[in-house]
């Protein structure tokens, strides 16, 4: 690992904590943590900072999913099968990684994303929480449609670009399985546990991941992801809503200056 200044580390472990923390309420700690990896190591090849970046990401996201599984009814059968296609499709995305150009692929993300903050924004009964005898059964055909769209579909986006992979399965599972805002959270951790192991044993096997530092930072980015599920569950779907708008918000903004400035 390049040597690293220590303010620099405390600026990394808190990103890793903050994090954590979006992560758990909808997803999108991408956001954060992968542009502070790049700013700390600004000359290593992007193999190492994305690898870094799964290492510490699939500790917090596995502590939020836990804290989830043990606190509310989590589909979790469900979120095992997408998260196994997930798992194959990151896998491919990580292998496929340097075939495909993000100046093309970002435009692309955005449109996609602008059109999502409108729905949401239009849409105020998206994700509302629905009484129990009320919900729509999981059927065969939707469970399907999950696994190969949700989890082969948006796996193979994480191992191929990464950001906003947690926020897309939210929205992606709210609306094929009609799963309220905080359900689909707790189901897309499930998953994105998959896709952050198949992407990060991609990584591992290439030696490119800081291990060191992935450890220290994962410290930080459980907690946040343990603080995060703790509140989405407390505050209910209107909080996790508009943490949901700001983070897709967020991500327009950011790959926009990616792109454009």
């Amino acid at each position: 690992m390049p040597d690293i200044a220590l303010t620099t580390l405390v600026l990394l472990c808190l990103a890793a904590l903050v994090a954590g923390w979006i992560d758990a309420v909808v997803g999108g700690g991408g956001l954060l943590l992968l542009p502070a990896l790049l700013i700390a190591f600004p000359t290593a090849p992007n193999g190492y900072v994305l690898g870094t970046n799964k290492a510490v990401a699939i500790v917090g996201t596995t502590g939020a999913a836990v804290t989830y599984v043990r606190k509310t009814k989590v589909p979790v059968w469900t979120a095992v099968r997408v998260g196994l296609a997930a798992l194959v499709g990151s896998s491919f995305g990580a292998l496929f990684v340097t075939m495909i150009s993000r100046e093309v692929l970002r435009p692309l993300i955005i449109v996609v994303l602008v059109a999502v903050a409108a729905f949401v924004i239009l849409r105020p009964s998206f994700g509302a929480k629905v009484a129990e005898e009320d919900r729509a059964p999981l059927t065969r055909a939707r469970i399907l449609t999950a696994i190969v769209l949700v989890g082969g579909g948006i796996g193979f986006y994480d191992g191929l670009f990464g950001p906003g992979t947690g926020t897309f399965l939210v929205l992606a599972l709210t609306a094929v399985l009609h799963l309220d805002l905080v359900t689909a959270s707790a189901t897309a951790k499930i998953v994105n546990v998959c896709t952050n192991a198949g992407a990060l044993v991609t990584f591992a096997l290439t030696g490119t991941v800081y291990w060191q530092l992935a450890a220290l930072m994962a410290v930080f980015n459980l907690t946040g992801g343990m603080i995060g599920a703790r509140m989405a569950l407390s505050k209910g779907s209107g909080f996790v809503r508009g943490v949901l708008l700001v983070v897709v918000l967020s991500m327009v903004a950011k790959l926009g200056w990616d792109q454009w400035a």
